[in-house]
Order: structure tokens, then C-alpha cells, then sequence
């Protein structure tokens, strides 16, 4: 029995990763470089695919290009650890904290920035005034 096999637009459709972010991942190495059939189209197989969604769900939380790779060396490794992927994921977990945090203080200096000016026709902003101090 033969395994299906799809083009790259097809794979992008079903792992919903943009055709040229597939071929990045190809050319850093994130996903292997695909074999390509007699017409020179590059051919996916159903793991390809799995493994494009895998990353494109990454992604979407936040983890970084290194991160994701360290994740599917894991996934990919007889010897892992559910401790070392829980601690990659804790790791990445109080990154997001910290811009969290960071995100809060800048809501709030934006808050006042904001409120210092009543808008208006006046050429002389307060709000530019405190950003050139």
C-alpha cells in the first residue's frame, strides 16, 4: 500500500502554515527538505503534516524558533523526559509572565500619557512634551 502523499499547497491547507513559512522551516532546518516528484514539486506525507500543525500550535502560544526545535528533538528522542519538556514549558511560561508585566506598565504610562492631553486644535501637545523630557 502506497502512503499519501500532498504538495505543498495542499500540506498548507491541512496544517494551516502559509506555503513560503513552510519553506522557511525547510531552509532552517525545522523541517526536513521534502524529496520532490518527476514534475519538481516538493511531496509531504502525512508526519510532514502532523509536524507543520505541531509547530504552527507553538507558535501560536509563543515559543520561539529554538524552542520548538529543542520540543521536537524531544518529541523525536527515545530518552526524553516529560520533566524536560514541562521545564522548557515553564521556562517559556514565565517569559510570557514577565511581558505580561511589562505590557501593564506600559498600558498605564500610556493611560497617563493619554489623559495629560484634552486633544484639540492647540499645536502644543503634552504629550510630546513628556516623551522629549
Amino acid at each position: 500500500m502506497t502512503e499519501i502523499q500532498h504538495t505543498i499547497g495542499s500540506v498548507s491547507r491541512e496544517s494551516g502554515v502559509h506555503i513560503e513559512t513552510i519553506r522557511y522551516y525547510e531552509r532552517i532546518g525545522l523541517i526536513p527538505r521534502q524529496q520532490r516528484n518527476n514534475s519538481g514539486r516538493r511531496i509531504y506525507d502525512p508526519q510532514d503534516r502532523q509536524r507543520l500543525s505541531f509547530i504552527r500550535r507553538c507558535r501560536e502560544l509563543g515559543f520561539s524558533l529554538d524552542d520548538i526545535r529543542s520540543l521536537l528533538d524531544l518529541a523525536g528522542s527515545n530518552d526524553r523526559t516529560c520533566q524536560e519538556i514541562k521545564d522548557l514549558t515553564e521556562a517559556h511560561l514565565a517569559s510570557v509572565r514577565s511581558r505580561l508585566s511589562d505590557l501593564k506598565r506600559m498600558e498605564a504610562s500610556l493611560k497617563a500619557l493619554s489623559q495629560s492631553c484634552e486633544g484639540g486644535g492647540s499645536p502644543d501637545c503634552p504629550i510630546l512634551a513628556r516623551l522629549f523630557v
